[in-house]
């Protein structure tokens, strides 16, 4: 029996549906978190985490079919397989499908990480879950939007949900006044981000990316031809840049990230650190490829610029921190400076170590803060260095866990963080740019020292009157996974760099 009725449904989740199937997904299980958790008693409200799993499952499998129609279409045609709905506004292809999986293994991985946080905080609400899946939906619109639209719908998502998750804890003072900084430099930052959009509609009276891409690649010629400087273009990259670096925290934009990492609840820091930093690359890489690709010679100074100087203040700032979620913010500022390396370098290996750093970057980052909140117990918030005194006599397993990240962190064979920094290295000297690359290896020197500093406290001090350390079943999830990825990307790193490759291929 045929049912007509059906037909408009079936075709759209065969089409414009289809694109946005992981999305949607998230977005039902977000909101039937937030029914659900009225029904709920209060010892009962960590089943909202059991729904937000599943919620995130599921989405996996709307992204999983999502790959297998990308491979259908990309087998079957001449040219880039892409799928695009929505007027072309959204695109799947292989970018968007190696960064929503990121997004989607973060968000897993804080989701099981809160469960006995929230426990110990007496936060354990549903609107907590609700907003990790508002937030990746978000974020997911920010790697598969190809429209100046989306993409600031996709970012406004992510950034609304941070807001609220960073003063989370309602009773912590340093957690709301963490909110608030983060609140007014947040707008501050879209403000000037918007002002870029608008600019780049005015020039090309076009919101698709690859139309503005095609405008000021013949703006950008022509200006070059006749010599002359194309001042509006430049405002429109300055202000459009300068919004997407205060996301990702490089210098001069990144004020906000140490109070904010102090502030917020311990697995939203790892989120923000994580899921935000790689959502705003997945932007930024959108944005410089397909706009401002044509005119890569002449704003690639300030992007060695921005990157020397997130590598210096990163660094040298984090030597002083005795706050482990203060010196782990500084750190990821440093962390920035490398991957802007790579889109200096502005070749085939320099794209792909972007992406491979990004997934070394989220697991080991990930992986440094969970041992962070494994030492949140009652009476004790254990993001001190001094917390971190003697935790090999207290915890050998948390204090091997934390070396191993460490050495990750610092770039130390064989750990997946040497080979994210040997691949931007190497496209640094590809493009020949050999001496950004001696200054980005002589800046491993005092990272060793400050992340040593944590080494020491845990296996060489006396342990304080701290008691042992409890790790619970999700927890040790959650540490297993990152410690897999983090020795596995090193040990043998191949089949994450085809996975980096992947993103960019054909």
């Amino acid at each position: 029996m045929h049912f007509s009725f059906l037909d408009p449904i079936l075709n759209y989740f065969n089409g414009d549906g289809l694109v946005i199937l992981p999305q949607m997904e998230l977005l039902l299980f977000a909101l039937g978190i937030l029914i659900f958790d009225f029904l709920l008693e209060k010892r009962e409200k960590y089943l909202n985490a059991a729904l937000a799993l599943i919620g995130v499952a599921a989405s996996a499998l709307g992204l999983y079919r999502q790959f297998v129609n990308y491979q259908h279409v990309r087998a079957s045609q001449v040219g880039p397989p892409v799928l695009i709905g929505f007027h072309n506004s959204v695109i799947v292809d292989g970018f968007f499908l190696v960064f929503a999986m990121i997004f989607l293994a973060a968000t897993a991985l804080v989701i099981l990480l809160s469960i006995r946080y929230l426990n110990i905080e007496k936060e354990q609400e549903g609107e907590y879950y609700a907003l990790l899946l508002f937030s990746c939906i978000g974020m997911m619109f920010m790697a598969s939007g190809i429209d100046l639209i989306v993409l600031f719908l996709g970012l406004e998502t992510m950034a609304l949900s941070f807001y609220a998750m960073v003063g989370f804890l309602r009773r912590e003072k340093r957690s709301n006044e963490a909110a608030m900084k983060y609140l007014l430099l947040g707008a501050f930052s879209t403000g000037i981000l918007a002002y870029g959009f608008s600019l780049l509609y005015g020039v090309s009276s076009s919101t698709n990316i690859a139309e503005i891409g095609n405008i000021l690649g013949h703006r950008f010629e022509y200006a070059s031809t006749h010599g002359i400087t194309d001042w509006l273009v430049i405002l429109a990259f300055v202000t459009v840049a300068a919004g997407m670096f205060f996301k990702v925290a490089a210098v001069p934009f990144h004020q906000w990230a140490p109070d904010v990492y102090e502030g917020a609840p311990t697995p939203i820091s790892a989120y923000v650190s994580v899921a935000s930093t790689t959502a705003s690359f997945a932007m930024l890489l959108r944005l410089m490829i397909n706009v401002f690709g044509d005119s890569q010679t002449t704003w690639v100074y300030i992007i060695s610029g921005v990157a020397i100087a997130s590598l210096t203040w990163g660094n040298l700032a984090a030597l002083t921190q005795t706050n482990m979620k203060r010196l782990l913010a500084y750190s990821s500022i440093s962390h920035v400076g490398y991957v802007l390396l790579g889109l200096v370098a502005w070749n085939e290996t320099g794209l792909v170590g972007i992406m491979y750093y990004l997934i070394a970057y989220a697991f080991m980052t990930i992986g440094a803060f969970a041992v962070v909140i494994v030492m949140r117990q009652r009476g004790l918030i254990g993001d001190e260095l001094d917390d971190l005194d003697g935790l090999y006599q207290r915890s050998p397993a948390a204090a091997l866990l934390l070396l191993i990240f460490m050495l990750s962190l610092a770039g130390i064979p064989p750990t997946a963080g040497f080979m994210a920094k040997y691949f931007i290295f190497q496209a640094l000297i590809e493009s020949h740019h050999p001496v950004l690359a001696v200054i980005a290896a002589l800046y491993i020197v005092p990272a060793l020292y400050y992340y040593f500093r944590v080494v020491v406290h845990a296996w060489m001090k006396k342990p304080g009157e701290a008691p042992a350390p409890h790790m619970s079943s999700a927890e040790a999830v959650a540490l297993g996974a990152t410690l897999f990825v983090t020795l596995a990307a090193g040990l043998y790193p191949e089949p994450f760099a085809r996975l980096a490759r992947y993103a960019f291929g054909p």
